[in-house]
Order: C-alpha cells, then structure tokens, then sequence
C-alpha cells in the first residue's frame, strides 16, 4: 500500500521529560534545518516514504496556527517524490491545553482540521494521518508514572480513553477536509510472561487485552460512546523494539531468551485480531546490533509474506540518532546514520554501513516475493 516497502521514520517527539526540561527532538537532530537533505538520503537508499512529526505545540498558539515548517515539510518531500505520514501529536501538546478536559478533543480536532486544509492544499497525496501516536505508551508515561507531561500518577487509564477521544475526532476533522485520507494507528505490541506460574493468567489479560485496548477502543470494539469504527482503526502500525518483551513485573528477556514469542507471531496475532491493513509502524536496535535486528525483522516478515499474510512495511525508526529523552547530553546511535557534531555545530550524518548493507539485502529479499506475488495475481487476472 506503500510508495516502498522499508518507510523512514524521523524521531520527532516534543514536550516535557521526566525532568521537567522541553525536548524538541526534531530540533535538537536538525532535522527541521536539513529537510531536503534528509530526503535525498532516504531517496537514494530506496526509502520513500516518511513518518513525519508535526508538532502540535509549535503550531497551534492559542487556537492560531503557524503552519510555515508543515509547508516546509511538504514542499521538500514534493521535490524527492516522497510520501508522508503526517504524525500530528507525539507526546507534545499546546501549554494552555489540559488533556483531561473533555474540550481537549475539540481543540485538538481543530487543529487537525488546519492541518489537513494545509495539507490538501499543497500536497498531491497520498494522504496518510497519525493523529495521536502511541496512545497507549504515552497513557503509561504521561498519566501512571510521570515521565512525560502530563507528570501524572496512577491516572493512565483516564489518560488513555482522553487520547483515544482526541484520535477518532481528529480523524473525523481530517475527513471532513480529506474523505479519502487514511488514518494510519501505532502502538507498541509487547508480550510478557510470567515470573511464577501463579501469575499466568495476570500475563495472558495483558497479552491479549491490555496490550490491544488503545486498538480496540479505536475500532469501536470497547467503549463505543467514543465513536470508534474500523475506519478509524485504519491501518495499523506495530511499533516493536527489541526490549519489547519482559517478564512481567520484571526485567526485559534476553534476545536469546527462548521464552520470546518470534515477532511474526505478534504480527500475525494483530492481523488475525483486526483483519486490516498492518505494517511494521516503529522498529529499530542501537549501536552494533542494528544491521542483526533489521535482518531479523525483515525475515520474520518475510516469513508472514510467504504465508499470504498481508504486512505491508516496515518503518525504521528512528532514521538517525537522537538525544535520550531524559538524558539530553546521551546521544543514541540508531537508524541508518549516525550524527556527530563539526566545529561549527552542524550535526553531520554518517552512514552506519552494515546497517545500510542489511538493508540493502532486504529490499532485495522482499522485491523477490514482491515480484513473485505480483506475478501470480497477474496470471489470476
């Protein structure tokens, strides 16, 4: 469904850390300074299309809307032929907007509105929309332990039903611009097992319930007075990393750990559960094991591919390094290319090579069952 197979995603989280310190992650990699150069990158590494942050705090002051960067955004990924799913909330919010009062989605809701009419009007589409991202992880973070603003504790569910709220009417004001336009859902998928046997049927609710619930809820399956639908489940984004999975109350298991359940059967749990369109939404691995953990993810999907099991991406995220969110002066390396700083503090990229070769070999792995996929729907026809 996608202009390419492997998607690029720029890490683009705003707000307020566990410290109480702004992190603007766009600015603080240069992304917004080095747009065009960023997607040339991408183009010439076969990447064609883009998960993209907009950041909600800078745009909307006070209900009014500076759309310059948004504009910038389009205007560079029209001139390298690249798609954008437009990230419309990571994690950032307006300083004058209380996520728990119930006017906070249509707040919200106008802004998307704004977007999508700039979007419309300078961008040929496709048109893909994330309007809250991670719905669930940012329930956990902001609203039960405190580590992004809101800094709230022990109110992640109320959290969660408030941003699951904002998502279906921002999706809904986005229609009203854009019908055609195609929501586009991501939330962390993780398992965990049980540290004693006792505590099984606690891991079994939160691998086949609690871990879903955000999904669900924007499916119209659970607490139907939101609105939710299949529509607005959209397609949905698996973001899976490899600490994705723990022991329950406990540590994250080992790589090797054979208690891991293989990512192609938490891909394949998500497509039996929802029968929609599914893709790889974030994945990644730091340092020297990012070329292992791309091989990996790319052959458990392939596996689902040669069952005719329909996934349709996978989007490396972050694309370059970035600043911890909590510990501003650590730098990650990650993605595709790291970056280091010259003498007149430009933050230069520079080609991680085994990940870029681990990537090359997936693309071709994939375009082989790609090809072959086309052929026989070809003699079908």
């Amino acid at each position: 469904m996608f202009k390419s197979f492997f998607l690029a995603g720029f890490e683009c989280a705003t707000g307020y850390n566990s410290s109480r310190e702004w992190i603007d992650q766009i600015e603080a990699t240069q992304h917004d300074k080095y747009l065009a150069e960023d997607y040339a990158r991408l183009k010439n590494a076969g990447i064609h299309v883009v998960r993209e942050g907009i950041r909600w705090p800078l745009i909307d002051k006070n209900g009014s809307y500076d759309l310059t960067q948004l504009r910038e955004v389009i205007r560079h990924a029209r001139k390298q032929e690249v798609d954008i799913i437009f990230d419309l909330f990571h994690y950032g919010y307006p300083k004058d907007v209380d996520l728990f009062d119930p006017k906070m989605a249509e707040r919200f809701a106008e802004y998307c509105h704004a977007v999508a009419r700039c979007v419309v009007s300078n961008f040929d589409g496709p048109f893909y929309f994330t309007p809250v991202n991670e719905p669930s992880f940012f329930a956990w973070a902001g609203g039960e332990v405190g580590l992004f603003a809101p800094h709230q504790k022990g109110r992640g569910p109320e959290l969660k039903y408030a941003l699951v709220r904002a998502a279906i009417a921002g999706a809904n004001a986005i229609w009203d611009v854009i019908p055609e336009a195609e929501i586009v859902n991501v939330d962390p998928v993780c398992n965990v097992v049980p540290a004693t046997p006792e505590e099984q049927e606690a891991a079994d609710r939160f691998n086949n319930y609690a871990v879903f619930e955000s999904f669900d809820m924007l499916a119209g399956r659970i607490n139907p007075e939101l609105g939710g639908s299949q529509k607005h489940l959209g397609t949905v984004g698996i973001n899976y990393y490899w600490n994705n999975q723990w022991v329950l109350g406990g540590d994250t298991l080992a790589e090797d750990d054979e208690r891991r359940v293989p990512l192609r059967e938490i891909l394949r749990r998500v497509y039996d559960r929802y029968e929609s369109n599914i893709f790889i939404g974030e994945t990644a691995h730091a340092g020297e094991r990012r070329a292992d953990w791309l091989t990996y993810a790319a052959g458990e999907v392939i596996s689902l591919m040669e069952e005719d099991v329909p996934i349709h991406g996978i989007c490396l995220y972050p694309i370059i390094g970035m600043p911890e969110w909590h510990a501003r002066n650590d730098w990650t390396n990650m993605g595709l290319w790291d970056l280091k700083a010259d003498d007149d503090g430009v933050l230069i990229r520079h080609l991680h090579q085994p990940a870029y070769d681990a990537l090359v070999e997936a693309q071709s792995r994939v375009g082989k069952i790609l090809m072959t996929q086309r052929r026989s729907v070809a003699m079908v026809q």
